[in-house]
């Protein structure tokens, strides 16, 4: 499940989280960890090497409730996506999941379908806003900022707008390489008159910056007549 978006099921009702562990693991879209409780939660999200890039967090769980343990995940700082679910489809209660710092609402029963729509309508709009952060390999990607950060070594790369770009969509591809042509297209448009050549130089230069070793890359995958991110690669930042 390399480079699937990493989810987190909040739910204390076991068919429903494997029912959707199950449904979003089925294309490789999406990877998933499960818990039933605030505590069970907490602690993965606490974990060191933990990625999360959203979370389904039920409203009502044995040990708390989904909306107060919201607000605490975005007073301690994590902006990631939070979409509630709940029994109530009652305007009151979702007001105030709002309030908590949820992103989105869905009442149960829902179509497992919309539930997925309304998830990637989430992460597309965060992608987008101030307040992404991504992991890829050592460094945290900040896309709004064009900026790679290596924590430990408190480095910083900054990177153009097209390099930004080519991250991105290779982000949002997971584990699927992407054809250069697929990837020429959505970063400089269909109607640029540039070819595979001006990707492929791209290419080499974000490898001279984020590759321990450029030759030998293990970040930014040649496969498949494309290209291919590898965010979960554990090695050292270059230079």
């Amino acid at each position: 499940m390399t480079g699937a978006r990493p989810i987190l099921v909040v739910d204390d009702d076991q068919i429903l989280r494997q029912t959707l562990v199950e449904q979003l693991q089925l294309d490789g879209e999406f990877s998933v960890q499960e818990a039933a409780t605030v505590a069970e939660a907490r602690a993965k999200l606490k974990t060191p090497d933990c990625r999360c890039d959203a979370i389904l967090l039920d409203v009502t769980l044995p040990d708390g409730d989904g909306r107060d343990f919201c607000a605490e995940l975005r007073k301690d700082g994590l902006r990631m996506p939070i979409v509630m679910l709940t029994g109530s489809d009652d305007e009151a209660d979702i007001v105030r999941g709002l309030d908590a710092g949820a992103n989105d609402y869905v009442a149960k029963p829902f179509r497992i379908a919309e539930l997925l729509a309304r998830l990637r309508a989430q992460l597309r709009l965060f992608e987008n806003s101030e307040d992404a952060v991504f992991s890829i390999g050592p460094y945290t990607f900040r896309p709004s900022g064009k900026l790679l950060q290596e924590p430990v070594k408190n480095k910083r790369i900054r990177l153009t707008e097209k390099e930004t770009a080519i991250l991105k969509f290779l982000y949002r591809a997971g584990t699927r390489p992407v054809p250069r042509q697929v990837l020429l297209n959505e970063v400089w448009g269909y109607n640029a008159a540039v070819t595979t050549h001006t990707l492929e130089t791209h290419i080499y230069r974000l490898r001279q910056k984020i590759e321990p070793d450029p030759t030998n890359a293990s970040l930014l995958i040649t496969e498949g007549g494309g290209y291919r991110l590898n965010p979960e690669a554990k090695v050292a930042a270059a230079g």
